[in-house]
């Protein structure tokens, strides 16, 4: 079992992202980064203001360095966005059951992210284009509330112009100045011309966003098993033991965060789970 007590790891470079949102460079006191795969979260303990679960938002073969990407939402996240270079932080993990790979080579693979959703899916757009031969297409799909809003600006504008991934940004409301196209990200999926045959979709946001990107990639035909959703609710302990993130016969820190369609499908719409 991964180690309960946490690791200290310094601040070697803190990005905003957004007002509320900041990229954190961690490195380890002592040893080696913890190796993970994309998809995972760590348990980052903030000293003095608590313990909180974190995707892991950076690039698994860059050595040396663990990337987590922060909201400010309450007290333990304000005071992660608050650290400077220098600082230490506790990390657990890594944790969870992270973004598959493909079943097939060559087959298509697609990215939808809302909001935040994209820290998650960021560790599997570098890995799919590190090991870029064994996809036919990659295609990321991300919307955000407003232009000030999306993360990883530089990077979503050289995806955007580059051939090796084909990259769509939506926004909610546009700001004076914007080009890019507004609505939502739905909007984008039913415009996509693929062989769901051949396709795997990831998908991570918000949960209402997750609910109609998941049924308009069904709409084209993507099998449930092809179709993952990253669920990060509730989670506390990271090890399965407290129960608070049970949902249904799953407890989402230890079997997830990421499901399948199979497993999220008859659950996501009740509003008791």
């Amino acid at each position: 079992m991964t180690a309960l007590v946490p690791a200290p790891y310094r601040v070697a470079a803190s990005r905003e992202e957004t007002d509320d949102t900041q990229t954190l460079e961690l490195v380890p006191v002592e040893g080696e980064r913890i190796p993970y795969e994309p998809g995972q979260f760590t348990m980052i303990y903030g000293f003095g203001a608590g313990e909180v679960p974190i995707s892991i938002s950076g690039d698994p073969g860059v050595a040396g360095t663990l990337v987590h990407t922060v909201r400010a939402v309450g007290p333990t996240t304000e005071m992660l966005c608050s650290l400077s270079v220098g600082d230490e932080v506790g990390i657990r993990g890594p944790y969870g059951r992270g973004w598959p790979g493909p079943e097939r080579d060559r087959d298509d693979l697609v990215l939808v992210a809302g909001g935040l959703g994209l820290a998650p899916l960021r560790p599997a757009i570098y890995r799919a284009l590190a090991e870029r031969e064994r996809f036919q297409r990659l295609v990321l799909l991300y919307g955000g509330r407003e232009p000030d809003q999306l993360l990883f600006r530089d990077e979503l504008e050289e995806w955007a112009d580059g051939e090796e991934i084909e990259c769509e940004v939506i926004v909610d409301a546009a700001h004076p100045g914007w080009r890019g196209r507004v609505g939502v990200v739905p909007s984008l999926i039913e415009r996509l011309d693929l062989d769901p045959e051949r396709t795997t979709a990831l998908v991570c946001g918000p949960e209402v966003m997750m609910r109609y990107a998941a049924a308009a990639l069904l709409e084209l035909g993507i099998a449930p098993r092809r179709l993952h959703l990253s669920m990060e609710r509730n989670m506390r302990c990271a090890v399965g033991h407290c129960g608070h993130c049970q949902w249904g016969s799953s407890f989402i820190c230890r079997d997830g965060p990421v499901l399948d369609w199979a497993t999220v499908g008859p659950r996501i719409g009740v509003r008791e789970l």
